[in-house]
């Protein structure tokens, strides 16, 4: 392991990794539920798509520990999964038809990847605007993981559906707030301040496995106070009876969405999945001190055709668009730094194949796992300080990136807005030579995403 893994050259060993890795799976082991529970809404069975959604994680993520020889996490993105169940609603094309779009975006990735353009556009961003990227990030975990576990909620919640009627229309208005405190007395949302109290001071105290250690104390308290449901069923077959993948395996429609109406779809998908890579990997390089001196993701290449051919695999077996997870911060936090993190990851959603009745119960336990969200959120904040604020052709980027990634809740939309920003103040200022031909390039995908994408 040490020859093949280089250990010692990245300053870790055997033990961390292992470590790192299982905390990483535990971090965002609940995609195992959730995404089939959304793409559900899509038409696809929830027995295969989890068997589906398993298969994919464990495959990206073990090529990534193989071939890439990174601690990160693969597996089908949220919003992604959201932008083909809700987004595509209205469009009223087949899963099928869903699948097909994944899978020809993949391949789409694929080429750009092996072209060496994928690179050479990561390379382009702007040393602020990619720490602009990781603290965005960060704080968009930390509001994932406070919305999930009711710590701050909808202003909407709690209101009666006839005051969010718009006056004379059967439509929803907006509430005049978005957001508000939710109820510091329900208990799981006090079990979720205990998870990020003791978290943060295990962290604090640097003691090893702090994050897993949170999890596993707040859910082992949550469960003996009775919030929870212990599992019905332990183990089950995978790939027979109701987690059989073949009705949707190799079902999707490739000829039915290479048609000019579904080219917005292709497009958004396809810049959804670079730019979410894109991020992610400025991301959680950035929490494992992985970036070099002007904050460029050393080999890039590598770790971006495994989120290729993963996405292509995932079209195949029936799930959605996959690629880098940021909760692999999780475990670089605990000092994982080489592949032999991400084979850990792999070996336990393998082994997860085989417990998705015990799985299934434990991974709806927000109080215990979305206070980790906000623990790594904290920890990627500190980026922020490496933006070059006292430049606003850096700074207005970068604040738009953070700002519209956090507000708008999406990745890609503060990414686009960034990456569009950037090239324009640049060239207003009389400075157009700073921009890098890759971020003309860049910029001029992302305002194809807004003016014929679906931006959401």
């Amino acid at each position: 392991m040490e020859r093949f893994f280089g250990l010692a050259a990245r300053g870790t060993d055997v033990r961390r990794e292992v470590l790192g890795g299982a905390t990483t799976f535990a971090a965002m082991a609940y995609i195992i539920v959730v995404n089939p529970a959304i793409l559900a809404f899509a038409g696809i069975p929830p027995g295969p798509g989890t068997v589906a959604t398993i298969l994919t994680a464990a495959f990206g993520t073990l090529l990534m520990g193989l071939y890439a020889n990174r601690p990160i996490a693969v597996a089908p993105y949220m919003g992604e999964n959201a932008f083909l169940a809700f987004g595509l609603a209205a469009l009223g094309i087949s899963w099928q038809q869903r699948l097909g779009v994944v899978f020809v975006s993949g391949l789409a990735f694929l080429l750009l990847t092996l072209v060496g353009l994928r690179g050479s556009l990561a390379a382009a961003i702007s040393p602020s605007l990619k720490h602009a990227f990781a603290a965005g990030i960060g704080l968009f975990l930390a509001l994932i993981g406070l919305y999930e576990t009711g710590i701050v909620t909808s202003a909407a919640a709690g209101m009666p559906a006839a005051a969010l009627l718009a006056p004379g229309s059967e439509l929803l208005r907006a509430p005049a707030v978005p957001l508000k405190i939710g109820d510091l007395r329900e208990p799981q949302v006090l079990l979720a301040l205990f998870g990020f109290v003791v978290t943060t001071t295990l962290l604090a105290r640097k003691v090893r496995g702090a994050i897993l250690l949170g999890i596993a104390a707040t859910a082992g308290l949550g469960l003996a106070l009775g919030y929870g449901q212990w599992p019905k069923a332990v183990v089950a077959l995978p790939f027979a009876g109701e987690l059989s993948l073949a009705p949707i395996a190799l079902q999707l429609d490739i000829a039915g969405v290479l048609r000019l109406s579904l080219l917005p779809v292709l497009l958004t998908l396809f810049l959804m999945g670079l730019l979410d890579t894109l991020g992610t990997l400025v991301g959680v390089g950035a929490a494992g001190g992985m970036l070099d001196e002007r904050g460029d993701f050393p080999q890039i290449e590598r770790p971006m055709l495994v989120d290729a051919a993963t996405c292509v695999f995932s079209g195949l077996v029936g799930t959605s668009t996959s690629g880098a997870y940021i909760e692999s911060a999780a475990g670089i936090k605990e000092g994982a730094r080489t592949g032999l993190a991400s084979v850990v990851t792999a070996v336990l959603f393998l082994v997860s194949l085989f417990f998705v009745p015990l799985l299934e119960p434990l991974q709806a336990l927000r109080y215990a796992y979305a206070p980790a969200l906000v623990t790594v959120g904290v920890l990627m904040l500190g980026q922020a300080r490496l933006i070059d604020f006292d430049d606003l052709t850096e700074a207005a980027p970068a604040f738009a990136s953070l700002a519209l990634m956090v507000f708008s809740y999406s990745i890609a939309n503060g990414l686009t807005a960034g990456l569009v920003l950037f090239p324009v103040l640049k060239s207003l200022t009389g400075r157009a030579r700073e921009v890098r031909p890759g971020g003309w390039i860049l910029a001029g995908l992302c305002l194809t995403y807004y003016l014929f994408g679906l931006p959401h």
